[in-house]
């Protein structure tokens, strides 16, 4: 059995569910809305599958449910915004409206959020300003999981990042990845139904490989993509959503302190850039001939155009949640 529903409904349905544990009502559809956007997508990983640990997160104390940003206009192509201990994406929604206006004033700016929680999916960061003409690019940091290139344990974040640009005739061209191998909840979605990892995605306890889920969560370490080349790139997103923005580092993670805890207190810088002002006023023809090419060399699909055939269906068809999920979320929504 199942349920299925539209965007919108399931939309209503986590924004109840989380302000049923506290999430103040804005801040609930906002963070609501990046859920339903990667159950629509078909990302399991960063949907439905996550608002347990959103709640439990809330009831933990962890995580400022009333929290309210404060927007800073830091400089003239720099918007900060503290979080005030809250979620990423209502800090996010509240800087947006200056960071487009200074981007669109200058060419470039750039959005630097701190004392946030993020436990979303990243791409809807960017999209929506690619749907706008920008070139989008975002950055964050979490808890220690991922073990640097030659370590033996934990300490850098998985720490995704997040690219967007226009497409001429079609959605914008979008990737979201994070620095590990694979995003840490298909780790968790791992253990849950109890299967077992492929090679090179983590080490135990003791440092040595695994392709035990369990092991990797309990005292192990995920390992980066592509050896020492992903663990640059994971340095260099822990210092473009920490200390640029005046984040926690990952190390300096305290969650463990309130049992429950699944978020990291960090931080997020998002990019903003107008190609018109930098590259032309011909640069939507100049990356429809780039987007062409690549299908003429062969490749298949873009970035991002698997996940938009998912939502062309999801949304002409409705969102198909089994019945166990369904019953968590019930739960969730009795408290």
């Amino acid at each position: 059995m199942s349920v299925v529903m539209s965007v919108a409904e399931l939309t209503d349905l986590v924004a109840a569910v989380l302000a049923r544990h506290g999430l103040a009502a804005e801040a609930a559809r906002s963070v609501a809305g990046v859920v339903a956007a990667a159950e629509r997508d078909g990302s399991r990983s960063h949907g439905l599958f996550r608002l347990p640990g959103y709640v439990a997160t809330l009831k933990s104390g962890w995580i400022d449910g009333g929290a309210v940003p404060v927007v800073s206009d830091a400089a003239p192509g720099l918007v900060a915004v503290d979080a005030a201990n809250g979620f990423a994406q209502p800090a996010l929604a509240a800087g947006a409206p200056l960071l487009r206006a200074k981007a669109r004033g200058q060419g470039i700016a750039a959005l630097a959020i701190r004392n946030s929680h993020h436990f979303a999916a990243l791409w809807p960061d960017v999209e929506p300003f690619a749907e706008e003409g920008f070139v989008a690019m975002a950055f964050v940091n979490a808890r220690s999981r991922v073990a640097p290139w030659g370590a033996r344990k934990k300490f850098l974040g998985t720490n995704p990042m997040a690219f967007a640009c226009p497409r001429p005739d079609g959605p914008p061209l979008v990737w979201d990845q994070a620095s590990s191998v694979v995003a840490q909840g298909e780790v968790l979605l791992a253990a849950r139904e109890g299967h077992a990892l492929a090679d090179g995605i983590g080490l135990d306890a003791e440092g040595d490989p695994t392709n035990d889920p369990k092991a990797v969560l309990e005292g192990g370490a995920m390992l980066p993509f592509g050896g020492h080349k992903g663990s640059g790139i994971a340095f260099m997103v822990e210092i473009m959503a920490a200390a640029v923005t005046g984040g926690r580092f990952g190390f300096e993670d305290r969650s463990a302190a309130f049992p429950g805890a699944q978020t990291s207190n960090a931080g997020e810088c998002v990019i903003l850039v107008d190609p018109a002002r930098a590259g032309g006023a011909d640069v939507g023809v100049r990356l429809g001939g780039l987007f062409a090419g690549l299908a003429g060399a062969g490749v298949p699909r873009l970035p991002g155009d698997a996940r938009y055939a998912r939502r062309r269906r999801s949304l002409a068809e409705g969102i198909t949640i089994p019945q166990e999920t369904w019953d968590t979320v019930q739960r969730l929504l009795a408290g």
